[in-house]
């Protein structure tokens, strides 16, 4: 009996540890005026992304209370997008101040012209990005065209990294905002994602192979910050490597292993 009883609790425990995420009971959202914070968080296409907005020489423009930054070279090509946007609701475990998620109002609208083999026409808003950081989602408020609609909160980027950084600026002598600095990179887009893009900007053969080739589209900075906060207390979890989690899988896979060895002597 005893015996069983390890193996049930290396087994629990190795379910506890490969999980992304960590239930936490008391975790809250709130929007960041009521937590005494303020933020942004600015989007930035990726190389491939920009690529296959050339493909289909689709254009971009700033969707609500988010701001763009676009820039092309002399051709005519994509060196560049970013969109920022204001930071409305952050969720956070009141106990130890560590953020799990955020949200923001705004985002961009993509509108794609009728282009032989690449796209038959359409539009698509991408706006109200909300971040589930133990989730490792990005989830949005979706408006497409050919019939898309508005699909709210849709998951659509997954995403493989996450830092973050504190850091203290001073405003005046007697004035200083303290923050803190979070990077989420290898966004990788949902399989309904996908679907969503193909459909509301109409891709055709080429415009879809342009998007099945996008592998990374960029990458999310967002700052969140606290007016005369020195001792800035919040906090983000890093999510850990790839590696990290083979290692973790592969040791644990063999205390299960030593487990059930005893279990059968």
């Amino acid at each position: 009996m005893r015996h069983t009883l390890r193996l049930h609790h290396v087994a629990a425990a190795s379910a506890m540890l490969l999980g992304l995420a960590t239930a936490h009971a008391d975790v809250i959202t709130q929007p960041t005026y009521q937590a005494y914070l303020s933020g942004a968080a600015s989007l930035s296409f990726s190389a491939d992304l920009l690529g296959a907005l050339d493909t289909g020489k689709v254009s971009v423009a700033a969707y609500g209370a988010a701001q763009s930054a676009v820039t092309k070279d002399s051709d005519g090509f994509y060196t560049s997008v970013s969109a920022s946007a204001p930071m409305t609701t952050v969720t956070y475990d009141p106990a130890n101040f560590e953020i799990f998620g955020m949200g923001t109002s705004g985002g961009l609208t993509m509108t794609a012209p009728v282009l032989k083999s690449v796209s038959s026409g359409g539009a698509l808003t991408v706006t109200d990005l909300r971040a589930d950081l133990s989730a490792q989602t990005i989830y949005a408020t979706v408006i497409g065209g050919n019939g898309v609609g508005t699909l709210s909160d849709m998951a659509l980027w997954h995403f493989s990294g996450l830092s973050s950084q504190r850091y203290l600026r001073h405003q005046t002598l007697d004035t200083s905002i303290s923050g803190l600095s979070i990077a989420i990179t290898g966004l990788s887009i949902t399989q309904q994602g996908f679907n969503t893009f193909t459909q509301s900007l109409g891709l055709l053969t080429l415009g879809k192979a342009a998007l099945s080739g996008v592998t990374d589209f960029g990458t999310i900075t967002s700052t969140i910050e606290m007016m005369d906060a020195p001792n800035f207390p919040w906090s983000v979890t890093s999510v850990p490597e790839p590696s990290t989690h083979a290692l973790m899988g592969l040791g644990l896979a063999g205390l299960v292993v030593a487990a059930k060895r005893r279990q059968t002597r």
